[in-house]
């Protein structure tokens, strides 16, 4: 197995390495680093970690729940591998020698197929809730399975990822679900129940209806976001969000549409705001990626008026591909009306200029075709008889 990067750690503290290197400035309260800055590249650069002892006030400290709120006890290479979270993850190289040191069975467990926690799993989950996500992350990418004794715990235990900051967590989505094993991770953070803790509002729509349309969405998005890895292209977080909470938004903007006796384009405008909102207080969205997201909404509501000359408009858009590619989506999840739009609009992208020109005049005289058909005839007025007197 070819390892895609090393973590650097030392036995200087981070102080010392400051002082070595006058391209160094050091980072984190919770976990004190280094960063080495190297051409264009930051060399992150950690301290071997101790236990901690009844005199680490200053240095360590916990919440009630046992989520280790600072952590700058430092020690040598066994207490460090001792406080490392999985086996397969306290492997140690040795540029000196070219070795590898494995700690607590790291290699036996990385050549049996399993991932297991070094220590006891409540304690190790409570101090750092995001090692539940990690082990479902590791054991997908590694093709792993989750020791039981170490996957025990899990479910208990999944609500104390609403304790973790939001930021932190924004960082964990992208490494769940944009490194090619969206779909794996979905269906294993579901088991153990840690999607709801990230997702609450998708999470609710899809206990509601477990094979309704927000639940064929977001396997929808996985299978498309893995597939786009495979063939190295892009994922942008503003598409992701965009589709994984259209149906969140849509529930949203029909309690407006009741609530407040708005037009139905304008309750999907007030819930945007409203969702987006409820979303970043489990995961922190960037604005770059939150304010995309929100017109990839709204052009979801043009699509089924756009003709004739709007169709061209709405195709110059920046966001149209993105909110294109929704509307497929939309369309594998839905069926219907929807299916129809996204059918007349793959066709129109697909065409070529004169085409597309022909396209839109038929849809055009079509829906012109459509109103004159609905148009009331006005009934005559009853005339009175006439009456004739007679000579």
């Amino acid at each position: 197995m070819q390892p895609k990067d090393f973590d650097v750690v030392t036995n200087a503290t981070p102080e010392q390495i400051k002082r070595l290197f006058r391209n160094c400035r050091l980072i984190g309260r919770r976990f004190r680093l280094a960063h080495i800055v190297f051409g264009r590249d930051i060399i992150e650069v950690a301290t071997f970690r101790g236990h901690h002892g009844d005199n680490s006030d200053k240095i360590s400290k916990s919440n009630a729940e046992g989520r280790l709120l600072r952590d700058n006890v430092y020690g040598n290479i066994d207490e460090d591998a001792e406080r490392r979270d999985f086996t397969v993850n306290a492997l140690y190289y040795d540029i000196s020698d070219y070795s590898v040191h494995s700690y607590g069975g790291g290699i036996q467990d990385l050549e049996a197929g399993v991932i297991k926690l070094i220590g006891d799993p409540e304690t190790r989950y409570r101090e750092d809730p995001v090692r539940m996500l990690r082990a479902v992350r590791f054991a997908t990418k590694l093709d792993l399975t989750i020791d039981p004794v170490a996957a025990a715990p899990i479910k208990q235990l999944s609500g104390l990822l609403k304790d973790i900051p939001a930021a932190r967590m924004y960082e964990e989505v992208l490494k769940l679900f944009f490194a090619g094993q969206a779909l794996n991770n979905f269906n294993m953070m579901r088991k153990y129940k840690l999607f709801a803790p990230l997702f609450p509002q998708v999470e609710h729509l899809i206990n509601e209806a477990p094979h309704g349309c927000a639940a064929k969405m977001v396997q929808e998005i996985m299978l498309s976001t893995d597939d786009r890895v495979k063939q190295e292209k892009p994922v942008t977080p503003a598409f992701f969000y965009a589709a994984i909470l259209w149906y969140s938004l849509k529930e949203r903007a029909e309690e407006i549409e009741i609530e407040s006796g708005l037009s139905s384009y304008d309750a999907y405008y007030a819930a945007m705001g409203d969702v987006m909102e409820k979303q970043c207080q489990t995961i922190s969205i960037p604005r770059r990626f939150s304010t995309p997201a929100k017109d990839i909404w709204q052009l979801q509501l043009r699509f089924e008026r756009s003709k004739g000359g709007r169709a061209f408009k709405l195709l110059e858009h920046p966001k149209f591909r993105a909110a294109y590619d929704l509307l497929l989506l939309r369309a594998a999840a839905e069926g219907g009306t929807i299916a129809k739009t996204a059918a007349w609009w793959q066709k129109f992208v697909e065409a070529n200029e004169d085409e597309r020109t022909l396209i839109a005049r038929a849809k055009n005289k079509g829906s012109t075709a459509k109103k004159s058909n609905n148009r009331r005839r006005r009934r005559p007025a009853n005339k009175k008889p006439k009456i004739t007197e007679a000579p």
